[in-house]
């Protein structure tokens, strides 16, 4: 061996550069581990400030497009359109699920300095993971926002619900884990490589008995991207983890991950596994019905309004479904705009709740939503638009993401599926209505909800409800945006 060969590759600044955001990112998260240890519980707002802070300078840093995009890293790292994108919607939304969590967690004696840097890692695992150029960066990722993950939804360890909650979602998140492993390491037995775009390469001429081992790769890593999304029958951890987390908690593990999932599916299966599309179009559109079916259905018999919740994010994940099922660059903006979306609304969603709780009352039974209407006008209003969007009513965004992913699902030949889809919409809608049903127009019962003080506070709700309108009336933009993303 020459001394050539063993002397390692020196780095330059170029190579790094567009690792410049989840660097930020990464930096930010290790000087507040040190900075907290010095802090007490009175200043510990500081970390949770300037975590938010860092978040937002990282989303700075997409926008601007600093540092640039390319591959780097000899392929690890991809930073491209659909890339930036997603991490910039993924910044801001858990920028705003931190400023969510400060006062409700406070109150009840369960925030710790860990809570935000937890939060900043879980954020650079789904940096990672919307560029992943390779299967180990997948995972990587993958694994760096399951872990964080796990931590905050059993940050409240002296409560039954949340430790049981955390059990739950670790023990069959590893079963997911290993599920997608063993699907990945298939598909290296089969192409030979770890990098995506040679795995695309080789599943176009693979025959025999390797194309045998891809096929069987291919229904693993489906399955394991199914279990991250939630879809069903994958479904089983959802529920319990939303309804046991805190509900601060569950503003960021209901939204945010979304958006990483996505990009972790359009990595696996359209940048590697394109040329079997037909493979996996199939079993994403078998999934997407399921999904829907029973999301919607189940959602119905729920009296908990949290858990009515998470049954409906089992047939959101159906509707992005339809938009990667019907592939290519229309399919892939259908679902990333849904993606979008969703992550907006479900943040919203859970914020309403967040908002009208306080010490020894959650707020988390649709019951408790009697009578809002003529004891907080306003908070009626917003939480109206918020279920509105949800449930796919007209003018608001979530009409139009339900409508870019069923096109979606038609110009790839889904006729049936899409009929499911509406058919499901209808149905769906049902127990959102109910929600604005009993605020309008059932008498209050119990003690009067009020919105969390904190002007502040208030107004982040108040621009994360009404966006869903206003972005409902100018969809265009942003649909335009996801497209460009995919285009070429």
């Amino acid at each position: 061996m020459t001394v050539a060969a063993m002397t390692p590759p020196v780095r330059t600044f170029a190579e790094f550069a567009p690792l410049l955001p989840e660097l930020t990112v990464i930096f930010g998260a290790f000087a507040l581990l040190m900075l907290d240890l010095f802090l007490d519980e009175r200043h510990r707002i500081l970390t949770h400030t300037l975590a938010i802070v860092t978040l937002l300078a990282a989303a700075g840093l997409v926008a601007a497009g600093v540092g640039g995009r390319g591959v780097v890293m000899e392929g690890l790292f991809v930073r491209d359109a659909a890339a930036d994108m997603l991490k910039f919607v993924i910044l801001v939304v858990s920028a705003m699920s931190l400023g969510y969590s400060w006062s409700y967690l406070r109150e009840r004696g369960l925030y710790k300095g860990e809570v935000a840097i937890l939060v900043l890692f879980a954020v650079v695992g789904m940096m990672l993971l919307v560029s992943a150029g390779n299967l180990t960066m997948v995972y990587l990722g993958l694994e760096l926002l399951a872990l964080c993950s796990y931590a905050l939804v059993a940050i409240d360890r002296d409560g039954p619900l949340a430790s049981e909650a955390g059990m739950k979602y670790f023990v069959l998140g590893s079963l997911a884990s290993g599920l997608l492993l063993y699907g990945l390491s298939l598909v290296y037995g089969a192409t030979g490589t770890l990098y995506l775009d040679a795995i695309s390469a080789a599943a176009a001429t693979v025959s025999g008995a390797d194309r045998v081992l891809l096929l069987t790769g291919l229904v693993f890593v489906v399955a394991g991207v199914a279990f991250k999304f939630g879809a069903a029958p994958f479904h089983m951890w959802l529920p319990d983890a939303y309804h046991g987390a805190p509900t601060a908690i569950t503003v960021f593990i209901s939204s945010v991950p979304k958006l990483a999932a996505f990009g972790m599916a359009y990595r696996l299966f359209e940048v590697g596994l394109g040329p079997m599309q037909d493979q996996w179009q199939l079993l994403l559109a078998l999934l997407a019905a399921l999904s829907l079916a029973i999301g919607n259905i189940v959602a119905i018999a729920q009296s908990n309004l949290k858990r009515m919740l998470s049954y409906s994010t089992v047939s959101h994940i159906g509707f992005l479904f339809l938009g990667l099922a019907g592939g290519g660059e229309g399919g892939f903006a259908a679902a990333m705009f849904y993606a979008i979306s969703y992550a907006i609304m479900s943040a919203a969603a859970f914020g309403a709740i967040v908002m009208l709780s306080r010490k020894g009352f959650e707020a988390d039974r649709i019951d408790d939503f009697k009578g809002l209407n003529a004891r907080s006008p306003w908070m009626a209003g917003l939480v109206l638009v918020i279920m509105a969007s949800l449930a796919g009513v007209p003018p608001f965004l979530g009409f139009w993401a339900k409508l870019a992913v069923l096109r979606a699902a038609l110009e790839g030949d889904l006729l049936w599926l899409a009929i499911v889809g509406i058919v499901f919409a209808v149905i769906g809608a049902f127990y959102y209505l109910r929600v604005i049903k009993v605020m309008y127009f059932d008498e209050p019962a119990g003690e009067p909800l009020q919105a969390r003080q904190g002007t502040g506070l208030r107004a982040m709700f108040a621009v994360n409800a009404l966006s869903l309108l206003v972005l409902g009336l100018f969809w265009s933009p942003l649909m335009a945006l996801c497209q460009q993303a995919f285009a070429g």
